[in-house]
């Protein structure tokens, strides 16, 4: 952080930004140089940061930049999505996306995709819209290549959730009912990838 502060004094970058870094990582970097955005998995089947990481950066003013908002594709097509998946597809590796869980995770998107009917939606719009209800310093990267899909995605803000809606949808994926880990190496996210502290580095 005091390299990237040094690269700002000189003109070189304007901002700053972390990811999948702990509250605590995000506090000892803030402290340096302000952050101007965190970037974390964030959808409404993985809210793992909800706890520590959203509160530290509503403290300190930091953006918060959602990936993976429509839980890497799950919910634009459910189990449907994962059989079509080509076969270098990292997400092929994902627990959430292996039979023995996927059994139970495609009846979360049979639920959302119940309530966007009932809403007159696409799956993927009411589960981006959930992530655009989190507030105003929330951004998230849909990830995409298609323009049909972009103009879904545009359509999502168009999407009111009211809190009872939004309580509703929560409850389709709630912890105890999403099966397997978010990521296939969960070490390398900000759950177990704490930041040693400065005193314990040996420069040489």
């Amino acid at each position: 952080m005091g390299e990237l502060k040094k690269l700002v004094e000189e003109g070189k970058i304007k901002y700053v930004g972390l990811s999948e870094a702990s509250a605590s990582t995000i506090r000892r970097a803030h402290a340096v140089h302000p952050l101007t955005a965190v970037q974390m998995e964030w959808s409404l089947w993985s809210r793992d940061l909800e706890e520590e990481i959203i509160p530290t950066c509503r403290e300190l003013g930091i953006g918060i930049v959602p990936y993976g908002p429509l839980g890497r594709g799950f919910f634009s097509a459910g189990a449907k999505m994962v059989e079509n998946l080509s076969e270098g597809d990292s997400r092929k590796m994902f627990p959430r996306f292996q039979p023995e869980n996927l059994e139970t995770n495609k009846l979360i998107f049979e639920r959302v995709n119940e309530m966007a009917t009932r809403k007159g939606c696409t799956p993927s719009q009411l589960a981006l819209a959930w992530v655009h209800h989190q507030g105003n310093d929330v951004c998230p990267i849909p990830g995409t290549t298609k323009i049909e899909n972009l103009n879904q995605n545009v359509g999502a803000l168009s999407v009111k959730l009211t809190p009872e809606e939004m309580a509703e949808l929560e409850s389709f994926a709630s912890a105890d009912v999403v099966k397997g880990d978010r990521h296939v190496y969960m070490s390398n996210t900000w759950i177990n990838s704490e930041t040693p502290p400065l005193s314990s580095w040996n420069p040489e």
